[in-house]
């Protein structure tokens, strides 16, 4: 009986009551995904980095071969002197002008390497065209040692790429999905040399947060000192925690780390908003407030066409063809009326914002005017 006074409730009655409904069962959603959220927090792992779990950078020169004349050009010295170094060192004597490198381009290899990586650990590489190459597609990665900051070698990369794209082209169109110019090898680099670190010898260890904030360090710390039953964290700045190594975990923290990082904490960051104006994304913030505001937003667009008239004089005049231009010019500017925005809370935000009826773009010039004026408390970052 119930369901049947339901459904006639939100039946016919007009167009509206479709979208109205809908737009009160998103805001119901995210209501009850922010409680599940705050009721069972985040686990501190998913929040914050502990020392000496880094990942350190490694970049190799090489070549890629077995192209189908997606090569790099002629142009490409760098390429053509690396051939020619290649096979002078596999004893093949060449005469360097003689050689097209179409099938063969110049990359960059670039790779991850864990600290926790031991000789024979195999890794993913990623390989980037140097050249002016159009397309990576079959190539096959010739041996290239990747180096680290300090210039050692670490690893060997070699094998058959994967590339994500695809082009083709012909005598008067191409077309190309995705990019063809950066490809990967799946383990395609053998480490051949640790990292000189030994991850149990530490005394201290430093928890650093991916988002720093005063109140969530402080946090940190005191769950921390909870679990270990002792004053053993605390807060240095925002952004780190830093942690004494008890005595009986001296020289084995991995159980210390492995309980550690299942705590759960409950973030507080700043109130943000985000603006990609690249793609016209828009992303509010948890904690992001409104003051009373009234806001216009109206689009002044101008459109011109431009045509061409040809006066053409009768047959045997005098006269000569001309080509007149006509201009049509239109405006066209919206009348759109105040309208109060006030947000307490970010489900009556994001109403008060749609009842403007902008556009993601609109919006971002919004809410600039909103922080401008005062009314947005929060951060606005354009990205």
């Amino acid at each position: 009986m119930g369901e049947q006074v339901i459904e006639r409730r939100t039946g016919v009655r007009g167009g509206q009551r479709g979208p109205r409904l809908a737009v009160v069962l998103a805001a119901v959603l995210v209501a009850a995904l922010l409680a599940v959220q705050a009721a069972h927090g985040t686990r501190l792992k998913d929040i914050a980095s502990f020392s000496g779990s880094r990942t350190n950078q490694l970049v190799g020169y090489g070549l890629v071969v077995g192209l189908s004349g997606t090569g790099d050009k002629r142009g490409s010295e760098f390429t053509v002197q690396s051939i020619y170094n290649m096979l002078d060192r596999m004893g093949v004597r060449v005469d360097r002008d003689t050689l097209k490198p179409k099938n063969v381009a110049a990359v960059m290899v670039t790779a991850q390497m864990p600290v926790t990586a031991k000789p024979g650990t195999r890794m993913d590489v990623t390989i980037s065209s140097l050249g002016d190459s159009t397309s990576l597609l079959g190539g096959v990665l010739l041996v290239t040692p990747l180096k680290g900051i300090d210039g050692n070698i670490y690893a060997i990369a070699q094998g058959s790429l994967l590339v994500g794209g695809v082009s083709a082209e012909g005598a008067g169109a191409s077309v190309s999905k995705n990019i063809t110019t950066v490809g990967m090898i799946p383990g395609g680099a053998n480490v051949e040399r640790s990292i000189p670190f030994e991850f149990n010898q530490q005394d201290g260890l430093a928890i650093t947060l991916k988002n720093a904030d005063f109140s969530t360090a402080q946090q940190v710390a005191q769950k921390i000192n909870d679990a270990m039953g002792g004053a053993f964290a605390a807060a240095v700045d925002g952004g780190t925690v830093n942690l004494a190594v008890p005595d009986q975990h001296k020289g084995n923290l991995v159980p210390l780390l492995a309980n550690l990082e299942n705590l759960e904490i409950r973030p507080d960051n700043r109130a943000r908003v985000v603006v990609d104006e690249k793609t016209g994304t828009v992303v509010v913030g948890l904690n992001v407030k409104l003051a009373p505001a009234a806001v216009t937003h109206g689009n002044l667009q101008i459109e011109i066409r431009e045509s061409a008239e040809v006066s053409q004089p009768l047959p045997f005049a005098a006269g000569q063809t001309v080509v007149v231009p006509e201009t049509d010019i239109a405006v066209q500017e919206e009348n759109r009326k105040l309208k109060l925005v006030e947000g307490a809370s970010l489900q009556e935000l994001v109403q008060g914002l749609n009842a403007l009826g902008a556009t993601p773009r609109d919006l971002i010039s919004v809410l600039r005017t909103l922080q401008v004026s005062g009314s947005l408390h929060a951060e606005l970052e354009v990205i």
